[in-house]
């Protein structure tokens, strides 16, 4: 039962700003407490009844500003200060003075005396006994009275009994139904009770038989931590000690159908589950607590419950789309798979397998590189590598050179042993099956992908959390993830009813298609076969990481993996951080599910990198973007399919909008949660630049990628 909002909140009532008042104040600061100051009575007495304190703090040490025992009086006159500790701030007594008494104190309602030492740890250290003293007893004192009104007012008949089965509690419908007053049970063994007119059968037999017709709700409490309901026994463990947990006993059979009998299900199926999911779990716990809860909780609960029984319980809720046209289309063509077909066409792609790109002769070894592609790729350790530039010399080839480079870097083929030919054959299969007519899901956003996944596994927290085999699924990962993708979303090709989305089930279609025919290609032809020599454990490990990886860029799932890797990796090791300057070796970090995670959050930073590059980088990647959207939607025109991304027609959109969009809804939050774990200051800059240089461009108005006088 929450009673009182976290944290604590503490009044301080100083006439004027001193070191004492600073103290406290330092010293709220420090224990989390929300902290307001008066300097009069009145604003006092005002700003109480407004937030209703835990704590005040009044200066008793002057008498000329103010009257310290009359504010504590008129605050004390209040129905809110019942459960308010009063603190009065007094003088030090000097040597030949005797101490005064505190009972004046008492009699004008403080609670306690705190002489004059204006040191914040002497200040913190006198809240923090507050708040594990007095405080956190008022809250029990609160949660009693709470319980005891609710059971008083309850349709249903309630008895708590104690372990040796006297009576120590009866609600009035308990009275009313057995026909005793409260001042005849209390006290007493229910062995010992006489038959009343309305009991004239053996009084035990009809509690029970009242019991098993849900017309009464037993409470026994044990001399330890646990309390359990008759007759069946649903034994818990207490959350805190000598607290009364209530669980209901089916009520289905009361005679008179009550609100909770309309509201709550049987507890008692619920509770005969045998296999339950931790959202199960959940959802018993807060039925659990619905038991008696007054209406409005119960009321607000049950909109907890219909919002858990959901199944997208990650994925933000967004407005009309008239208040954000660029967010919706975006979210509708990322993270849906579409809508149902609309008309009899089919959209096919065929597959761009063993294009002759060009006359560049293919390097057997990396030491074959030629020098103009050698000499790029000495830089391809940094962030700030162009990979548009290796594009060009490569002839629209980079991923494999920079694959060749970047995997020797990381001993891929000694951990697969493989020959470096080998490797180059199988970079050249993938590679040939990425379609370069994509403007943007190209070979060229693989090796982009790529060279993010190798700069992300040099960052010290991300080495110290991974093995080997997680370097090589990543790598591995990065290379396949969009392989022979035909440039139109998954929700375009759910509408058009390709072949695909039908042998995917409409179900991450191309994502699933990325990773089946990465392993197809990989295993039918020996010669780029690069998994031909590992054992079959380690072929299994290393290949379920894989798919897991490409998997994960699937954006439907993208609230759902980011919030995950806050709540298990990030909120962790920021508890673990407070104290300690140590970067590396977070609690659990090699754990198997948060080592997933990461591996997770890796690939999907990786994957949509491109607004923490550098500006010129960014800002070619976003008109690539933008110009193979534009292409879907005119193919959706053309063919009579719904258009899942209006704002993406090449006549009317603004590209700065739809970078702004993204960033806001996908990007931020998750390259934050990122930085937060591997430390990425220069990828945070470049963000909160190119940020800056999409908001310009719309102030403007101008929704082209430049403004024209810079083109």
């Amino acid at each position: 039962m929450r009673l009182t909002q976290d944290p604590i909140q503490v009044l301080l009532i100083f006439a004027k700003e001193d070191s004492q008042s600073d103290g406290f104040w330092w010293a709220c600061d420090r224990a989390g407490y929300r902290c307001n100051i008066a300097r009069t009575p009145e604003s006092a007495l005002e700003c109480f009844l407004d937030k209703h304190h835990e704590i005040i703090v009044i200066d008793h040490r002057q008498s000329r500003n103010f009257d310290a025992e009359a504010v504590c009086r008129s605050i004390r006159a209040t129905n809110p200060s019942e459960h308010t500790v009063i603190l009065a701030v007094v003088s030090q007594a000097s040597d030949d003075h005797e101490e005064a008494s505190v009972l004046p104190l008492l009699h004008a309602g403080f609670n306690r005396r705190f002489m004059e030492n204006s040191s914040i740890i002497a200040c913190y250290n006198e809240l923090i006994q507050i708040e594990h003293g007095e405080v956190r007893s008022q809250f029990k004192l609160r949660a009693c009275n709470s319980v005891f009104t609710a059971l008083d007012h309850c349709h249903e008949a309630i008895e708590i009994t104690s372990d040796d089965h006297v009576i120590q509690y009866v609600n009035p419908a308990f009275e009313r139904m057995m026909g005793y007053h409260k001042g005849e049970l209390l006290g007493k063994e229910l062995a010992d009770l006489p038959k009343s007119d309305k009991n004239r059968a053996d009084l035990l037999d009809t509690i029970n038989t009242c019991i098993k017709k849900g017309k009464i709700h037993r409470i026994h409490r044990d001399s330890g931590d646990n309390s359990q309901t008759e007759p069946h026994s649903f034994r818990h463990k207490s959350r805190r000690k000598e607290s009364i947990d209530v669980k209901s006993i089916s009520s289905r059979g009361s005679d008179a159908p009550s609100l909770q009998n309309r509201r709550y299900p049987s507890m008692a199926r619920i509770h005969s589950m045998t296999i339950e999911a931790p959202i199960t779990k959940v959802i018993n716990i807060i039925n659990a607590a619905q038991e008696n809860s007054p209406v409005t909780v119960a009321e607000a609960l049950d909109r907890v419950l219909e919002i858990l029984r959901t199944t997208e319980l990650y994925s933000p809720q967004l407005g009309t789309k008239d208040e954000d046209p660029h967010t919706s289309d975006l979210v509708g063509g990322l993270m849906t798979d579409g809508l149902r077909r609309l008309s009899g066409n089919e959209y096919v792609f065929t597959k761009n397998v063993h294009h002759s790109h060009s006359h560049l002769a293919m390097p057997i070894t990396i030491n074959d590189v030629p020098p103009s592609i050698a000499q790029l790729l000495d830089n391809e350790e940094s962030w700030d590598f162009n990979i548009f530039e290796l594009e060009a010399v490569t002839h629209k080839r980079p991923l494999v050179y920079l694959g060749l480079k970047v995997f020797s870097r990381f001993g891929v083929c000694e951990f697969l042993n493989c020959t470096e030919t080998t490797l180059r054959a199988w970079l050249q299969v993938i590679e040939a099956n990425y379609h370069s007519s994509n403007a943007y899901h190209n070979s060229t956003h693989a090796a982009d992908v790529l060279h993010a996944t190798a700069f992300f596994l040099g960052k010290e927290r991300v080495k110290g959390s991974l093995d080997q085999l997680d370097e090589v699924a990543a790598l591995i990962a990065a290379t396949v993830h969009d392989v022979d993708h035909p440039g139109r979303t998954n929700s375009f090709l759910c509408n058009a009813g390709s072949e695909l989305a039908v042998l995917y089930n409409d179900t991450a279609v191309l994502e699933s298609h990325h990773t089946a025919l990465a392993f197809q290609l990989t295993v039918k032809d020996t010669k780029c076969n690069i998994f031909k020599n590992i054992d079959r454990n380690h072929y299994r490990t290393l290949r379920q990481a894989i798919i897991d990886m490409v998997l994960a860029t699937e954006m439907t799932k993208h609230f759902e993996h980011v919030n995950k890797f806050v709540n298990s990796i990030n909120k962790p090791l920021a508890a673990e951080s407070e104290g300690s300057d140590c970067e590396c070796n977070p609690t659990g970090k090699n754990f198997p599910e948060n080592q997933i995670l990461i591996k997770r959050m890796m690939i999907k930073c990786a994957d949509v990198a491109n607004p923490c590059r550098p500006l010129d980088l960014c800002i070619e990647w976003a008109g690539r973007i933008s110009e193979e959207y534009f292409a879907q939607t005119d193919e959706e025109k053309r063919q009579g399919l719904p258009v899942v991304m209006p704002v993406f027609d090449r006549n009317t959109c603004s590209i700065p909008k739809s970078q702004i969009s993204f960033i806001d809804y996908f990007i931020t939050d998750m390259f934050d949660a990122w930085d937060a774990f591997a430390h990425l200051p220069a990828l945070m800059q470049h963000l909160a630049d190119n940020y800056k240089h999409w908001k310009t461009l719309d102030d403007l108005k101008c929704k082209s990628l430049r403004l024209p006088s810079d083109s």
